[in-house]
Formats: structure tokens, C-alpha cells, sequence
């Protein structure tokens, strides 16, 4: 079978691997339907992550279950399952907790498991799933093609945009600024919309960015960064900034315009991948009573909540995805990621 591999810097290969097989009775293999590039597997790509030696790569992954081992119970062969971005087991106490990124069993795609067995990436036409009941969602019945996009934008940056309005406290009536307009930005302000705030503003430069983000929900657009930014944020809160704050990047700059934009007693909800050494000014922190809360999004436990609106229709999530290509074009794919000419790649093995 293909999969792809990353070398090294600027260095992504479709190579024949290994068909996967059943290592544990809790394994599952999953026929790949569809993957996707992320925008975090672009920091190994551009170097900023090193790859000490060759591994698989990819996170996200919609696909067909081909075999089960004995102790798999709650998907089966032939589900359509939805993969979130990492392993869990789904019963620990971590778990239990909504905090399934931090399952106390759990794994990384393209990492190595206890055994010391490598884990599939993604970007691949087969993979071996441990921990099938825990980390797989089955999709009722046989998905629309139409509802592909979607259903793989539930494995990753769907649900991440939502942590950010859930950890920023958005609810009916708020006021919101989304920093970022990649694909979790932009998931962001379509769970803004969904969970009813009332203004959304998307912090954008990039005007196919910003129709997408109206399309989505956003009420306001602003290109302008930095206090300037921040200004215009205040002139459309009544002069006082908005009152939830999604931070969608990761550097020191998108916190920073995160906190410039948040009212006093306002809430900065961040998903964005620490990438560029964001740091909190506790002093800022102290005086204006603002909260901080986010993080690596537990997208397991969103999934079969967010499920039934894109089954329906109503939550149209795969938009993000403004590129398709076949997987053995999957080098020009990061390369359009890497250089903004495309939103978020779909591949399709």
C-alpha cells in the first residue's frame, strides 16, 4: 500500500509501506476514504518541528473498517468511522473527565506505541487503529458523498473552532473576535454562529478568507493587527472590546491581539498549536480580570455531539477544505498549504 512519509524539511514522499496488520485484539484496519493536510503538520514540514528520521504523517482520516481484532465491539467491519487527530481509549479516568487528550493509554498518529510498534500516519490508504472502541465514531448507515468534507472536518478542526467557543464561554447574545482565519479560525466562527453569538468579527487580510468567513457567520471583518486591530475591535464593542476572544494561530502575536481585543472580564478561549513562544502577561491578566482557557481540543467527545447537524445538512464544515487532490500529489498539496495558496487540503487515496 502507498502512505505518505516526511524526510525532512520541505520533504514529504508517497512510498509503498507495509499493509497494516492486527497487533492487539482492541486494533481495528481502516480502508482510508479521505485524509487531510493540517496546518500543524506544516511546522515539521518547514523545519521548525525536526524529523530525526523518516516517519508517517497525517492526523485526520474518514474511512471503511476492513478487519477487527477479538476485542472490538462497538465498530464492525464495513462501518464508515470518523478517526479524531489522536488514540484514546475512551474509559479512563482522563477520559471520563472530557479530557480524552490527556487518555492516561493514549497515542500519537506516526508515533510508537508500548510495544514499541509504529503507529500509522493518515496519509495513507490503509491504517491500523488501536484502540478502535475508544478512538473510532461510527457514522450511522452510508454517508453521502457530499458529506465527506464535513464528516473529515469533524476529525480535527471542527471540533477544535468549537473547543475555542466552548473554552471562551460564547453564548447566545456575545460578542466575538476570531483570530486566524485558517481552517480552525474559520471553524471557530462557524461555531460561534451555531452556539448564537450575535456579532462575530474574523480577523482576516485575506479577502477568499474573509467570504468564506461571512459565509459562515462572521458579522464584521477587520485586516488591520496590532493595536490598530485592537481599535477596531473597540469601535465595533462599544468602545470596550469584544467579550470572547478565539485564538486560532499559536504565536506570540495572535495571543497577544487576543488579549488586546477581549473586554475587561471577557474570556480568550486558545486552540492555536504554541508554535511561536505565546506567552500571558499576568500582570494584564490581574488588572483587567480576563480568563484564559483552551487548548489541545478533546474533538473525541464533540464529534457524536456534532454529528447530527452535519448528517443534516445544517453544519457545512467540509467548506474549509478549498483544495482536493489525489494522494499521490500529496507534496504539491503541503506546498500549497505552506505558501497560503490553499485553505485546507483534502486527499483522497
Amino acid at each position: 500500500m502507498r502512505a505518505t512519509v516526511i524526510y525532512g524539511e520541505r520533504d514529504v514522499r508517497l512510498e509503498e509501506v507495509p499493509d497494516p496488520e492486527i497487533h492487539e485484539p482492541g486494533d481495528a484496519i481502516v480502508r482510508v476514504v479521505a485524509a487531510c493536510i493540517c496546518g500543524s503538520d506544516l511546522w515539521p514540514y518547514r523545519g521548525i518541528r525536526p524529523t530525526p528520521k523518516p516517519r508517517r504523517i497525517g492526523h485526520e482520516m474518514v474511512g471503511v473498517v476492513e478487519q477487527v481484532g477479538d476485542a472490538v465491539s462497538r465498530v464492525s467491519v464495513g462501518d464508515f468511522v470518523i478517526a479524531p487527530f489522536y488514540i484514546c481509549d475512551n474509559t479512563c479516568v482522563n477520559c471520563r473527565n472530557g479530557m480524552t487528550t490527556s487518555c492516561l493509554n493514549g497515542l500519537a498518529w506516526g508515533g510508537t506505541d508500548e510495544t514499541g510498534a509504529r503507529i500509522d500516519g493518515c496519509q495513507g490508504e490503509k491504517v491500523r487503529v488501536p484502540f478502535a472502541d475508544g478512538t473510532l465514531v461510527a457514522v450511522p448507515g452510508e454517508p453521502d458523498a457530499a458529506a465527506i468534507p464535513s464528516l473529515l472536518a469533524l476529525s480535527d478542526v471542527c471540533g477544535t473552532g468549537h473547543h475555542a467557543a466552548v473554552s471562551a464561554g460564547v453564548g447566545p447574545g456575545a460578542s466575538v473576535v476570531v483570530v486566524g482565519d485558517g481552517a480552525v479560525g474559520l471553524s471557530a466562527v462557524l461555531a460561534a454562529k451555531r452556539v448564537g453569538a450575535e456579532r462575530i468579527i474574523a480577523m482576516s487580510r485575506h479577502e477568499d478568507r474573509q467570504a468564506l468567513a461571512c459565509d459562515f457567520g462572521a458579522t464584521d471583518v477587520i485586516a488591520e493587527r496590532g493595536e490598530e486591530g485592537a481599535e477596531r475591535v473597540r469601535e465595533l464593542t462599544d468602545g470596550i472590546g469584544a467579550d470572547a476572544v478565539l485564538e486560532c494561530v499559536g504565536t506570540k502575536e495572535s495571543m497577544d491581539q487576543a488579549l488586546r481585543s477581549t473586554r475587561p472580564g471577557g474570556r480568550v478561549g486558545f486552540v492555536g498549536v504554541p508554535a511561536g513562544g505565546p506567552e500571558l502577561p499576568m500582570q494584564t491578566l490581574f488588572s483587567t480580570n480576563i480568563g484564559v482557557a483552551g487548548g489541545m481540543a478533546p474533538v473525541r467527545g464533540y464529534i457524536e455531539d456534532l454529528l447530527p447537524a452535519v448528517l443534516a445538512g445544517d453544519y457545512s464544515a467540509g467548506r474549509v477544505f478549498d483544495s482536493e487532490l489525489p494522494l499521490d500529489r500529496v507534496a504539491e498539496g503541503y506546498a500549497a498549504m505552506d505558501e497560503r495558496r490553499a485553505i485546507k487540503v483534502l486527499l483522497r487515496p
